[in-house]
């Protein structure tokens, strides 16, 4: 039987993806530094596991240990903190026989850095918006787009509306100035081979956004986007999932906003429209065939608070586990070196 690991199942990307595989033959764990993240309890007792936080300096050396011990194959990280520190030390992870399904360094590096992002695909032409860092150029059309060059969320991103807001926010290597798109706004879930071969690209339009999240929204057959998103993913040399996202310019022509290296939380609504992408990547790293291409139908969604119930000890037994974690982080901490 294949294992298989996902973190960050307090997210709704780890909900989403719990849910696809524990539909497959592979046995599911679920792993988050919450006791309390729901999709925990989606999977057996004993295939619980709380982890280490994503920006601890340990928490890969927890991670890998932890795959080690549970014999783990495949594992999807579904935390953007996560991502780079795990892809850093890839070769270590394959050396204990797990497979990570997630895109490379290069590919994570690329676009979780905006600026980067740009640049990268600056032989795109008119799909990239004119990117520059801030404080570099002034003779924009206005309003422009100012945000952080790494993030989510939309935080830190607002409106300049004239030259002397620009100029009075300084300079700044972190942060970023785009052109404003005005248009419509989509995010394209895209999944490709590990070659780099596009199989899927599944624009959703967002209905209604709460935190960062798409909590309504449906999927749209529309070739210019699914077009765009493949020759972006393509640039970045996308391999397994990334969400892609796209504003239309004034003229309604697409144009790049940003990319997620990692299974978005809207997954749920790909998935019910034909594109199975959790299941889809577990083939993939495991060498099954895949489709040459992957069609989809347009549906429509919303989404509501869901309760799972427990019985009391199944939340005590998670919390000793995480009083022992501590307790032995501690000890570890506290001994002393080996020669």
């Amino acid at each position: 039987m294949t294992d298989v690991l996902v973190t960050g199942v307090g997210g709704p990307a780890g909900v989403a993806i719990v849910r696809s595989l524990a539909a497959t033959d592979a046995r599911v764990h679920a792993a988050d530094m919450d006791v309390y993240a729901s999709a925990l309890y989606l999977v057996p007792a004993n295939q619980r596991h709380l982890v280490r936080p994503g920006l601890a300096p340990d928490f890969v050396d927890h991670l890998l240990a932890l795959c080690e011990r549970l014999g783990i194959d495949v594992l999807f990280p579904t935390v953007d903190v996560e991502l780079v520190p795990i892809a850093r030390r890839l070769a270590e992870f394959t050396a204990a026989g797990v497979t990570v399904a997630s895109p490379s360094l290069a590919t994570l590096e690329n676009t979780l850095d905006k600026y980067r992002l740009a640049q990268a695909c600056a032989g795109l032409g008119d799909v990239v918006p004119r990117t520059e860092l801030l404080g570099a150029a002034y003779d924009w059309d206005y309003p422009v787009i100012v945000k952080p060059r790494s993030g989510s969320g939309s935080r830190g991103v607002h409106l300049v509306e004239d030259e002397a807001a620009l100029r009075a926010l300084g300079t700044d290597e972190q942060t970023i100035v785009q052109e404003n798109l005005p248009g419509e706004e989509y995010s394209v879930d895209v999944i490709a081979d590990l070659a780099g071969t596009v199989l899927a690209a599944v624009p959703r339009s967002r209905l209604r956004v709460d935190s960062g999240v798409a909590v309504a929204g449906r999927t749209v057959k529309d070739a210019g986007l699914e077009e765009t998103a493949t020759r972006v993913a393509q640039a970045i040399g996308l391999t397994t999932v990334a969400n892609v996202q796209l504003r239309r310019r004034a003229d309604g022509r697409p144009a790049l906003l940003e990319v997620n290296p990692r299974f978005p939380g809207a997954m749920p609504l790909t998935i019910a429209s034909g594109v199975d992408m959790p299941r889809l990547c577990l083939d993939m790293v495991l060498g099954r065939a895949l489709p040459d291409r992957l069609e989809f139908r347009e549906l429509a969604n919303v989404r509501y608070l869901e309760d799972v119930f427990l019985d009391p000890s199944d939340v005590l037994t998670a919390l000793t586990s995480a009083a022992a974690l501590a307790e032995r982080d501690d000890a570890h901490a506290a001994a002393p070196a080996q020669p």
